[in-house]
């Protein structure tokens, strides 16, 4: 507990480590958990992949679990 995946458009590595490493520390300081207890993955989905990969299968069908959406805060 916590297994955080990311999921976005193709990122180079150095930027891949430095945003696992902030939502690291966040996870760490919100939830007050143990270090070892936390996971974090980053899978590249080209662009033209995205609605058939992510926003489909992922996005729409669990819209009641999701708390940001387009840079929106859900309610």
């Amino acid at each position: 507990m916590p297994y955080i995946a990311i999921k976005a458009y193709p990122r180079d590595m150095e930027t891949k480590k430095a945003l696992a490493r902030k939502v690291n520390e966040a996870v760490l300081e919100v939830l007050g958990c143990k270090p070892e207890a936390v996971t974090i993955s980053f899978e590249d989905i080209p662009k033209e992949e995205w609605q058939e990969k992510v926003a489909k299968p992922e996005i729409e069908p669990k819209m009641d679990k999701m708390m940001i959406v387009s840079g929106k805060e859900m309610q």
